[in-house]
């Protein structure tokens, strides 16, 4: 019984985010332990909840993983919480498909059998707002919309129009009513949100955003709706190990594959700092509960890499705002060149691979050198290059697994490959990519021995057989 809500919208820009945001500072005020979640693969938001909550954040996603693992997690980590908070992505049923709900927020919110918050931006509208909620309401059985946050209201008197117009209706009753501009702005950048941090979301800022939902928010109808939420199936534990995990754990894989120094554990490295930071916490804990040690550091600001450590993994982020920074940082580039030289594995992903890559030209024109192990070079564009869901098909041994394996992510970066590493030194693709949307397949995935670099964002957690393949080889390699 653990009280939670999912804060939807009708669609993108509604204002879902901070809403979201000034809920989680205004309960935590409160006193209360506030998890949580964003649905779908981004990055940035979390980010936010992280800093409001003081707790990690974590995606849900349908695609990407399944219902037992989305429940399982969901129920792991809200288990000390007093409410769990779920942003939705994108409108309430927009997801993978446009003729079902798979991947959007509505089906996880069908999983968790969770009552929805619709956030609805009533700028130019009053009574229509009863057609647009019933039709959400209504649209899908089993998705509860409990309640109604009308963002962006010309006034007290536009208020109560909308609120007598969604009585009329008799499907779901306003719990907010927030006036247009009320609400502290925040900072964008080409892939959306700026990344949080204590300066981009300060307490100063957290309160104002508390401020301003408390006095045009019910919390108590909130809280009440939270707590409204019925029983759900956390899945089928015949399907998972103990901690959470399907399949066999990492030392069981070590052992089979008759390598005797299971029992020392994993050292990763993991590249973090204000320019690689995009990573999904649940992988962290998966890593972690297999015995793995994850040891942070910063390509930014350290000369060396953490000693001792069995394998490198530099995730996604934003290396071109910090381009110059990185390539004068000669020491930790020659260190990272050197660990890849040892057949340690190395996983460079989409920012990752554009730092492992010869170069990265920035908007301007102007070419940063990186650590050179990959040969290409990587340019900055003013568009989105690619941004979607994708599944991958092993199609030869990999970090992640062996040929045939299935893996699924998604994209999304501004910038290109100017060259393909495949063919050029030994370096191979060992993806077959398929977009989601298209059918479309492309080879993508380029490795050279234990090195890997790929534009795609993994969703790894929910795919243990990758987990164990990849730390079997961390110490096959040792």
């Amino acid at each position: 019984m653990i009280p939670r809500i999912v804060i939807a919208g009708t669609h993108s820009g509604v204002g879902k985010t901070s809403v979201t945001l000034g809920l989680i500072a205004a309960l935590k005020r409160r006193g209360l332990r506030v998890q949580t979640f964003k649905v779908g693969p981004d990055f940035l938001d979390p980010s936010y909840h992280g800093v409001a909550s003081g707790r990690p954040a974590y995606n849900l996603d349908g695609w990407m993983s399944n219902k037992e693992y989305v429940t399982r997690l969901f129920s792991r980590v809200s288990a000390d919480a007093d409410i769990s908070i779920i942003e939705g992505v994108m409108g309430l049923f927009d997801g993978a498909y446009p003729d079902s709900i798979a991947g959007s927020s509505a089906e996880i919110a069908l999983w968790l059998n969770s009552p929805v918050i619709l956030v609805t931006d009533v700028y130019g509208m009053a009574g229509s707002i009863a057609a647009l909620v019933k039709g959400f309401a209504t649209f899908h059985e089993g998705v509860h919309v409990a309640g109604v946050i009308a963002n962006a209201c010309g006034s007290r008197r536009h208020a109560e129009l909308v609120e007598k117009s969604l009585e009329s209706s008799g499907v779901s009753m306003l719990v907010g009513a927030i006036e247009k501009g009320s609400l502290p702005a925040l900072t964008s950048r080409h892939l959306g949100l700026v990344t949080a941090n204590a300066k981009s979301l300060s307490p100063l800022f957290l309160d104002a955003l508390a401020d301003a939902v408390e006095r045009q928010v019910s919390l108590d109808d909130i809280l009440r709706i939270a707590g409204s939420a019925e029983l759900f199936s956390p899945g089928n534990k015949k399907d998972f190990n103990e901690d959470g995990a399907e399949g066999s754990t990492c030392t069981e894989a070590a052992k089979n594959s008759g390598v005797t120094s299971y029992e020392k554990a994993i050292c990763i490295g993991v590249a973090r700092d204000e320019a690689f930071h995009f990573y999904y916490q649940d992988l962290f804990d998966e890593m972690t509960k297999r015995g793995c040690t994850v040891i942070p550091f910063s390509p930014l600001g350290e000369g060396k890499l953490p000693a001792g450590i069995d394998a490198l993994y530099i995730g996604g982020g934003y290396p071109e705002e910090y381009a110059e920074t990185l390539s004068v940082n000669e020491a930790m580039k020659e260190d990272i060149r050197k660990f890849a030289n040892s057949g340690r594995p190395v996983y460079g992903e989409c920012g990752g691979l554009m730092y492992l890559s010869e170069v990265i030209e920035t908007r301007d024109s102007i070419s940063y050198p990186m650590v050179g192990l990959v040969p290409a070079r990587t340019r900055m564009l003013d568009r989105i290059k690619s941004l979607g869901y994708v599944e991958v098909t092993l199609r030869e041994d990999s970090l992640w697994g062996t040929k045939g394996d299935l893996l699924r992510g998604h994209e999304f970066h501004y910038s290109e490959l100017l060259m393909t590493p495949a063919g050029k030194e030994g370096w191979r693709s060992v993806y077959d990519m398929t977009y989601r949307r298209t059918n479309m397949i492309y080879q993508e995935g380029f490795q050279k021995g234990n090195i890997l670099a790929s534009y795609i964002h993994l969703h790894l957690a929910g795919r243990p057989a990758a987990l164990d393949a990849f730390l079997s080889l961390c110490r096959k390699s040792r």
